[in-house]
């Protein structure tokens, strides 16, 4: 099954590598020059079906940008999930925004409150993959000229509309194959994604989601790990 996957990723990102984006100087996509640990994460942690999967949104600077694992915390990839690999450079690189790999010295501060919380409960990363698996829904990093973040909402909806076809195209296969039983967004938008993703392929899985981990959210910096803790306990998806 993980075959499926990395050829859906490749897929992938070959539909989104020609796009160009008029309101973003410098567009990274870790599917190119981090592929080898991504294919590895996919490979080691995506075989066979899963009762819950994840969904974030697109990647961030410090985690997917580095490493090409969602929510891709240095010391959880490598740490945790034993995941090390030469990760190569965007085709135009911003200097403001780096890509170092595995030797980049920034924390993704989502990906350690996401991954973190799983490692508390999963001390063996193989236990929480047995049954859960997180994506990300666009693999994209766009930034503006001065090297801030720039999130799909904010871009023009006519260049966003091949990524959208794309995106979802891959996150229906990507159901197919896991065949979860819950679908957990991480954040509305992701939310939003997985339901338009489970009406296309008619799946019966249940819809849900969790605060998202960013530091840009009030609330996710009162208690991230508690507050999702009791929206998974709610939904039945942890006991």
């Amino acid at each position: 099954m993980s075959d499926a996957l990395i050829a859906a990723s490749r897929t992938l990102a070959d539909r989104l590598r020609p796009l160009t984006f008029s309101t973003a100087s410098h567009v990274y996509l870790p599917l190119d020059y981090a592929r080898e640990p991504h294919e590895l994460y996919l490979q080691r942690f995506g075989g066979g079906k899963k009762r819950v999967v994840f969904l974030g949104m697109n990647p961030g600077p410090f985690g997917m940008a580095q490493t090409g694992v969602p929510f891709g915390e240095i010391p959880a990839v490598r740490d945790w999930m034993g995941i090390s690999a030469p990760v190569g450079k965007p085709a135009a690189e911003h200097p403001k925004r780096p890509v170092q790999g595995f030797d980049c010295p920034k924390s993704e501060v989502s990906g350690r409150r996401l991954w973190g919380l799983f490692a508390e409960r999963y001390p063996v990363a193989d236990d929480f993959f047995r049954e859960h698996f997180v994506l990300n829904y666009c693999p994209l990093v766009w930034m503006s000229a001065t090297g801030a973040n720039l999130t799909p909402d904010k871009l023009p909806s006519n260049e966003m509309e091949a990524v959208e076809s794309a995106c979802l195209d891959h996150l229906a296969a990507a159901l197919e194959v896991l065949d979860p039983q819950y679908l957990i967004g991480v954040g509305g938008y992701a939310e939003e994604r997985l339901k338009a993703a489970a009406e296309r392929t008619g799946t019966k899985a249940t819809l849900g989601r969790i605060l998202h981990p960013s530091p840009a959210s009030p609330a996710a910096n009162r208690g991230w790990g508690e507050a999702a803790t009791k929206q998974l306990l709610a939904q039945g998806i942890w006991t």
